[in-house]
């Protein structure tokens, strides 16, 4: 299976659901974005990763990096290679001078790690056909490097999305794109893949 690579391109969080946030991984030279939910810890380490913050003492994905330093392991890359019931799964391909071994990660894990690495991001077609989302050309905004933090906050209210026809959704889906609400986006890309 052909692997796609992609980088992060935002960290999102929404005030309409408690502790919520979503790493938005963007397809490299495509217009498709991967939004994944994750936890509030789980986005601190991201986004202390991604800032070259350097707190006080080790956060956990700091001490798994030093470990694996000190023992000569190198993160390769990783690899989004499963999704089930909304679930991605992640696992860490990891080298050594004698050895290459893939280790099962949470995603939000594997991407902190990834980002303190700077090892490349992967996944496959059918992940991205099943939860990707399409930007447009006007609308994709290619993002620097330095400008990958992007925390938004999601004021708008909630609307009945089982009410709504496919056009309705998909223009409403290309509104919380252009507002970059990716987790309201989830919800609608669902509701839309839920008709078809």
């Amino acid at each position: 299976m052909k692997k796609i690579e992609l980088e992060i391109v935002a960290l999102s969080h929404s005030i309409t659901q408690t502790h919520s946030y979503a790493v938005v991984l963007g397809e490299v030279n495509g217009l498709r974005r991967l939004p994944i939910v994750i936890g509030g810890f789980e986005a601190q380490a991201i986004a202390v990763a991604l800032e070259k913050m350097q707190p006080s003492r080790p956060l956990t994905h700091d001490l798994m990096k030093n470990f694996m330093n000190s023992f000569n392991v190198e993160l390769q890359e990783i690899i989004i290679n499963d999704l089930q019931e909304g679930i991605f799964y992640s696992k860490l391909v990891c080298y050594t001078e004698n050895d290459t071994i893939e280790i099962d990660s949470r995603t939000s894990d594997a991407l902190a790690l990834a980002v303190r690495f700077n090892c490349p991001i992967y996944t496959f077609e059918h992940i991205l056909e099943s939860a990707g989302i399409l930007m447009d050309d006007a609308s994709s905004g290619k993002k620097k490097k330095s400008d990958t933090v992007n925390v938004e906050e999601n004021t708008s209210t909630e609307t009945d999305l089982s009410k709504m026809s496919v056009e309705e959704l998909q223009n409403l889906l290309n509104e919380v794109l252009e507002h970059e609400d990716y987790i309201r986006a989830i919800s609608i890309r669902d509701e839309i893949n839920k008709r078809k």
